[in-house]
């Protein structure tokens, strides 16, 4: 798990392929202009989900886990703090893996409560369980999806 500010990117870009691509589309986009959806970048293995929704409590958020994407998780506005917990300490799932989806929900708690601000970023990778948008008002983020095998 990786948080960080947005000014901070570059020193990120070598972590994957995908990932310089994925800043670019960053500072190239007005990503407040666009709506709630998925925006396809690279087909299937880049893509981008804009989120406006209203924060949950910690009690309602469940760590979710990934196979195939890592998540760069961008907060664009609002009061944004996402659980973590290494996904090797995580002991009860609530389903198997949704393939489809590619998604695992689990009901432990998250080690540690990151806050996440405007123009920061947090990057889970498919070993970092995570439970996001924890807030007390609206938060408005892109979630970009990267294909762990580009």
């Amino acid at each position: 798990m990786i948080l960080s500010a947005l000014s901070q990117s570059a020193r990120y870009e070598a972590l994957h392929p995908l990932f310089p691509r994925a800043f670019e589309y960053i500072r190239d986009t007005n990503l407040n202009a666009l709506t709630p959806g998925v925006y396809q970048i690279i087909e299937d293995k880049l893509f981008a989900i804009v989120e406006h929704v209203p924060g949950r409590a910690r009690e309602a958020a469940k760590l979710e886990c990934h196979r195939r994407y890592i998540d760069i998780q961008l907060v664009l506005d609002g009061d944004e703090t996402m659980g973590w917990k290494p996904l090797e300490d995580c002991y009860n799932p609530v389903s198997e893996h949704n393939t489809e989806r590619d998604i695992r929900f689990f009901l432990d708690v998250p080690a540690s409560w990151i806050p996440v601000p405007p123009d920061h970023f947090c990057i889970f990778f498919p070993e970092d369980a995570h439970a996001p948008l924890v807030g007390s008002g609206p938060i408005r983020k892109v979630i970009f999806k990267i294909a762990v095998q580009d």
